[in-house]
């Protein structure tokens, strides 16, 4: 988690708090340590700059969450998709 949050220039508290509010949930090593995708980064340092911003983490949250299945719903609708 230390590392996660020097990488993204936030606090380990955030990165708690975008757990507590289901954006990420990371995998745990065996000795307990949380392991992070690269599109949970990319959920955590959008919510950041959604924060940076003023937009308070629940909020953000849901913002997110909403552009992804929106991102989700455009693929599926794409041309390129259908096959």
């Amino acid at each position: 988690m230390g590392r996660a949050a020097e990488m993204l220039e936030v606090t380990q508290p955030f990165l708690r708090s975008l757990e507590e509010a289901d954006l990420i949930t990371p995998q745990r090593s065996k000795g307990g340590h949380r392991r992070y995708s690269r599109r949970q980064l990319r959920r955590a340092a959008r919510a950041r700059e959604l924060v940076d911003q003023g937009t308070p983490v629940t909020a953000a949250c849901r913002i997110i969450t909403l552009e992804d299945q929106l991102a989700e719903y455009t693929d599926r609708r794409s041309p390129d998709s259908r096959s």
